[in-house]
């Protein structure tokens, strides 16, 4: 059960063999500047100095890697030194041109079905100030959600473009497989193909609606398209992203069960993703609810609101991401002892009191439960922003060489960080729509909600650039670059 010790030495010796090439030819570079500047040849001489110093003449590092990969293929790769190097040396995927045509093929249908759909919405006024109530209660919740999980992905495939962009690596931060990882085609791949999926199919529903079939005859539609999905998430096969589709399964299991698994950056920062995603919890849950009770039969939409037991789950679900988050918190205070995970804590907690408020203020509108929702909300708000710039992107240091900043920045233009700053600012007093109830024209209520929502969206996905900018500073300050494995040591999955 040693193996992924093995691999990680193994890396580490490579690390330092580059280590080593790289300062010979820096020592090469610097004499030759030296040679130009000054007109002067003391290249040979000192480069036969440095030629011959233990760092570059020692072999044991070397020695060393060739030992691990003996060990490697006698023991953990039955004498086949070609699988031993799937392990201790894995190649990159080469990214393949047909992802990017199918990526500009499936936007391309996604938005002539956009069009279409927005048309067809326009002419029948489903999304009217005098909508269709059957429509915009049971369809037009799962157009939402899966709006606002594509949206969530297609950042993160953004995400990954600036990333690899700025040279930060994530894929070490997150502990992801170099030859299993989504690269930023395959997730825009994804969203693509899925959202051209779920558009052109509530295009064709809402065509046979326009064209006088009932939403008896039709209903089911959206349903099968919910079940499909699920499927496709949960299916064995190797087919579709296995590794990944499994990897976050997996994720979400630990963060259902916090805090009985150990906290890592992935859990964590999952965890926050979906503090981001509570509006499509609440609409997957209705769904949910209205498919498995059998209501789409009757079409009474209704039945789930006026049972007891789902709107007090329904007012769970607020809170549920904020829960999973703060015993997180709970479990690495717990696990690595520092009180700073305490005080993280209390931001969660913080989140769950105002959403509790907004709660109430909702049941019961009275003067007084407003004064409370701003009071706790605006709280809460500074709470998330202090933690937003000083944690988690490590700004707003008062003795920085950049105002306001942190001494190290990946991005060269100082003021996109201001600029972040400041929409984060503004993306974090969404909740102000609690107080002033302000509505987009003439358009249903829903539409703005979800509206609102994707800018939490949007401003989660700027987050999520700076969190590991910030992560990838802190890991080349303490000079990580492999992990240290303990006892006992985990088993690597296997290559597929």
């Amino acid at each position: 059960m040693i193996r992924g010790a093995f691999i990680e030495l193994y890396k580490g010796l490579g690390y330092l063999k580059t280590y080593r090439n790289l300062n010979m030819l820096a020592f090469v570079k610097i004499l030759k500047k030296f040679d130009k500047v000054t007109n002067k040849q003391v290249l040979p001489t000192y480069l036969k100095v440095v030629e011959s110093s233990y760092f570059n003449i020692s072999d044991k590092a070397l020695r060393l890697e060739d030992e691990v990969e003996v060990l490697f293929v006698k023991h953990f790769a039955e004498d086949d030194r070609r699988k031993a190097m799937k392990y201790l040396k894995p190649t990159q995927i080469k990214e393949s041109h047909s992802v990017t045509f199918f990526i500009g093929l499936f936007t391309g249908c996604f938005v002539a079905l956009f069009v279409g759909y927005v048309i067809m919405a326009h002419i029948t006024g489903m999304y009217g100030t005098k909508s269709d109530a059957m429509y915009m209660e049971t369809v037009y919740p799962v157009l939402s959600m899966f709006s606002l999980l594509f949206l969530h992905l297609f950042l993160y495939g953004c995400n990954i473009v600036m990333w690899r962009k700025t040279r930060v690596n994530y894929s070490f931060i997150f502990e992801l497989s170099t030859t299993k990882e989504l690269k930023y085609r395959d997730v825009f791949l994804i969203c693509t193909a899925s959202m051209a999926t779920v558009v052109g199919i509530l295009f064709v529903h809402l065509s046979l609606v326009a064209k006088g079939y009932s939403y008896a005859q039709v209903q089911a539609i959206p349903g099968f398209l919910l079940l499909g999905s699920i499927l496709v998430l949960v299916c064995p096969f190797s087919i579709i992203y296995k590794s990944s589709r499994y990897r976050f399964l997996s994720v979400i299991r630990n963060i259902i069960l916090s805090p009985l698994y150990k906290v890592v950056m992935l859990d964590f920062f999952m965890a926050d993703q979906l503090c981001s995603q509570v509006p499509m919890l609440r609409e997957l849950e209705y769904v949910a609810c209205y498919y498995i009770t059998g209501s789409y039969k009757t079409q009474d939409y209704q039945y789930c609101m006026r049972t007891t037991y789902y709107r007090d789950f329904a007012y769970a679900v607020s809170f549920l991401p904020y829960y999973w988050r703060a015993m997180q918190c709970a479990r690495r205070w717990f696990d690595e002892g520092h009180n700073s995970h305490l005080v993280n804590l209390g931001k969660y907690v913080s989140a769950m009191l105002a959403a509790g408020a907004k709660v109430a203020y909702e049941k019961e509108k009275t003067t007084g439960w407003l004064c409370l929702v701003v009071a706790v909300s605006s709280g809460a708000t500074i709470y998330q922003l202090y933690w937003d710039f000083v944690k988690d992107w490590g700004l707003l240091q008062l003795n920085s060489k950049n105002p306001w900043l942190r001494d190290e920045l990946m991005l060269r233009k100082k003021f996109i960080y201001y600029i972040s700053m400041g929409l984060n600012l503004v993306l974090r007093l969404a909740w102000l729509q609690t107080v002033f109830h302000y509505n987009f024209g003439k358009v249903d209520y829903r539409v703005t909600m979800l509206f609102l929502a994707a800018l939490e969206v949007v401003r989660r996905g700027q987050w999520n650039f700076y969190r590991l900018e910030n992560e990838h500073l802190n890991n080349a300050g303490k000079f990580r670059a492999v992990k240290t494995v303990p006892l006992p040591f985990q088993e690597v999955d296997e290559q597929e």
